[in-house]
């Protein structure tokens, strides 16, 4: 074990942050800046380097965490027991190569949340798609009823506006990403599988790798311990625990799925049917047909833990979902909405347009989306044009391309000359606010992993005629 990693273990014991100094290249990123909180919880010195400020950077800094927004490794502290970095941080990037060179502890996050949660009770909760919002239901059930756990979420959840929270009760509720294989490196006692459609594929390689990386997450669940899969999953024969239960929104085949699902006043009421128990007018207020199915998974979960009917309804009701996943920016009175969502998969826009549809089946579905990396573009240009093929007018801003460099060919018109529908066009931001503001949309989703969500207030103001 490293000298950093002994520091960190005795540092989940010491209330007084046992004079441990870390330094985060990403700090903003939404699993880095859950273990930034953590530290700077525990008492440890944390700082960190991020490319712009955003909502949540100024949140750390207004916590007490000291961070700047260029490389310099003027900057950057010295006397540092662990460097913390995020993949999506290039090779080259200017403070990460001063700390390699000079023989700093560098690891990567993933590396970190392994030493956390090495001792501890982990509910872990994996898949392509999905898995933001059933990891902080799960958090937010095991919170909500008085069970207790330590989380280190992937969005920010909207009942506490944090995507990290702690407890004195040792279980720790982690989203457990694929990006990078990360999430082979943590080691379950309870693991949830929500879809292992191809994605990550500069990573992978191949569907059949991605696939190949879920099986053995499968396998990592501790001996005894309990697996909760959807329903259906490709190698489904492969995914095995000592305790293992699928779900499903309306195949009866699934261990756990629903029955007399309702709509009402833009929320659904809907029964939970186990296989030897029922959890009856079960009520849950965030859209999307998709988000019942989640909830599947985490009243799963809580079951197995031995959590009561009556807190694991009550805790579902009050669950106000996840910032940007499926998120009402905007519902007036005289109908107009405005949606935000994160989806950035083909999958995951499928699923939020027909959410949509379930719940406003009469009014015109407008669609904004950004397309989120040239690679993830080129591999699934078709199924992204087949997806958005389901809205009736669609906007696609350019492709935000993060950790990656422009590939010739590879544009959003790629997805737009794949797609069917009439109403369709590219347009830059400043080009689709204009348009908001000539054709006032009464329903508009925005959607995307990118810079999207900094759109958002502008389009808020456009559409209420603030």
């Amino acid at each position: 074990m490293s000298d950093a990693a002994k520091k960190i273990k005795l540092l989940q014991n010491s209330p007084s942050g046992g004079g441990v100094v870390i330094y985060f290249i990403g700090i903003g990123g939404i699993g880095m800046s859950a273990l930034a909180r953590y530290f700077h919880a525990k008492g440890a010195q944390v700082s960190g380097y991020d490319r712009t400020p955003t909502p949540l950077t100024g949140e750390l800094e207004k916590s007490g965490i000291t961070i700047h927004y260029h490389e310099d490794v003027e900057l950057i502290p010295k006397e540092v027991d662990v460097i913390v970095y995020t993949p999506a941080i290039p090779k080259e990037q200017k403070e990460l190569v001063y700390y390699r060179e000079n023989g700093y502890e560098v690891v990567k996050r993933s590396d970190v949340l392994q030493w956390l949660t090495e001792s501890s009770f982990n509910i872990c909760v994996g898949g392509t798609h999905g898995k933001t919002t059933i990891t902080t239901m799960v958090a937010h059930l095991l919170r909500d009823t008085g069970y207790g756990c330590n989380a280190f979420l992937g969005g920010i959840s909207a009942n506490y506006s944090t995507n990290f929270w702690s407890s004195e009760r040792n279980v720790v509720v982690v989203e457990a990403d694929e990006y990078d294989r990360s999430f082979l490196k943590l080691v379950p006692d309870v693991a949830v599988v929500t879809a292992m459609d191809p994605d990550h594929l500069d990573i992978y390689g191949t569907a059949e790798e991605v696939e190949n990386a879920f099986v053995q997450f499968s396998q990592k669940v501790k001996p005894g311990g309990c697996l909760v899969t959807k329903y259906g999953l490709k190698r489904s024969a492969e995914l095995k625990a000592a305790n293992h239960f699928t779900y499903s929104l309306y195949d009866t085949n699934a261990d756990v799925h629903t029955a007399d699902v309702k709509v009402e006043n833009g929320s659904y009421r809907f029964n939970v049917v186990g296989k030897d128990w029922q959890l009856k007018d079960v009520l849950l207020h965030m859209g999307g047909l998709h988000n019942i199915e989640n909830s599947l998974a985490a009243i799963t979960v809580a079951k197995y833990l031995g959590i009561e009917d009556k807190k694991i309804k009550a805790a579902v009701a009050s669950f106000k979902g996840v910032r940007r996943r499926f998120e009402y920016v905007l519902k007036t009175s005289d109908g107009k909405v405005l949606i935000d969502d994160y989806a950035h998969h083909p999958e995951e826009l499928k699923a939020l347009i027909s959410g949509v549809r379930s719940l406003f089946a009469e009014e015109k579905c407008t669609v904004v989306f950004q397309p989120h990396l040239f690679s993830r573009t080129n591999d699934l240009h078709k199924e992204f044009a087949e997806s958005l093929d389901m809205a009736d007018e669609v906007i696609l801003l350019p492709i935000y391309p993060a950790r990656e460099l422009p590939v010739e060919g590879v544009t959003s018109d790629l997805i737009l000359n794949n797609m069917q529908l009439p109403q369709r066009q590219v347009l830059s931001k400043e080009a689709m606010i204009n348009w908001v503001k000539l054709n006032k949309p009464k329903l508009l989703v925005m959607c995307g992993a990118g810079d999207i969500d900094a759109l958002v207030g502008r389009v808020k103001e456009v559409v209420s005629g603030e």
